[in-house]
């Protein structure tokens, strides 16, 4: 099977600065990985590189066959990258429903089935995006790369600063998307418990260049590279806690 997303001894980085090195990934239709590593080794950047708001300093990154090596972010987009950054990006002034329909394309998702997905919206559906929690802000931002109806969905560390009762939420809809819906996703997350449950594979990232590549199945029963390269000790599933990666 064709991969839907190729990214092809990628190098980028910001400026001058070269930040990963070499990066080869293959990502096929409906497969999900999740990207782990510690902080500063690379791990927005690769996101940032899919999406187009990198210095891109060599390779080739192909989506379904087309190739958007020095596309710009728009362009990334309307071919069907959805993106969740770190920093959200919803539109503050506009209520959860305007955020909605404002970048709505035409697809399977619809606002219907976002409001279905997390009933907090639904209830919050008038209120302005500064009037919502981190937690719902965060719902939001993802629901807004759904209703894109994207190809491909990337979220940049979605459970950060989240309530523990958000994140049970949050990860309870991404974990439908993936396993029911089938959307093709990658996931940078900091917890490796929290995503390897809910991913087919897993990279970790260290200086800039993938150090580990398995299917998040092998790594969560056997997370000696978690510990080689994260620090997670322990040398159990059931014992890696929450590791600070």
């Amino acid at each position: 099977m064709n991969d839907l997303l190729s990214l092809r001894r990628v190098s980028a980085g910001y400026g001058d600065a070269v930040v990963i090195s070499n990066i080869d990934v293959g990502l096929r239709q409906g497969e999900s990985f999740a990207v782990l590593g510690r902080n500063g080794t690379g791990k927005t950047t690769l996101i940032n590189t899919i999406v187009g708001v990198t210095r891109q300093k060599g390779g080739m990154i192909v989506l379904d066959g087309r190739d958007l090596t020095g596309a710009r972010p728009e362009t990334r987009a309307k071919a069907g990258i959805g993106w969740v950054p770190q920093e959200r990006n919803i539109f503050k002034s506009l209520t959860v429903e305007e955020n909605l329909t404002a970048v709505a394309r035409p697809g399977p998702w619809t606002l219907a089935r976002a409001y279905e997905l997390f009933p907090r919206l639904r209830e919050r559906r008038s209120n302005l995006g500064n009037q919502l929690s981190g937690g719902e802000q965060q719902m939001l931002a993802v629901a807004r790369a759904l209703v894109l109806n994207p190809r491909i969905m990337l979220l940049d560390e979605p459970t950060e600063g989240l309530a523990p009762i958000i994140i049970e939420e949050l990860l309870a809809a991404l974990t439908k998307v993936i396993r029911e819906e089938g959307m093709s996703v990658i996931i940078v997350e900091q917890h490796a418990q929290k995503i390897l449950g809910m991913t087919d594979r897993a990279l970790i990232l260290d200086r800039g260049t993938i150090v580990h590549s398995s299917s998040s199945k092998a790594l969560m029963e056997d997370p000696t590279a978690l510990e080689q390269h994260l620090g997670v000790t322990g040398g159990k599933k059931k014992r890696l806690g929450h590791p600070p990666l």
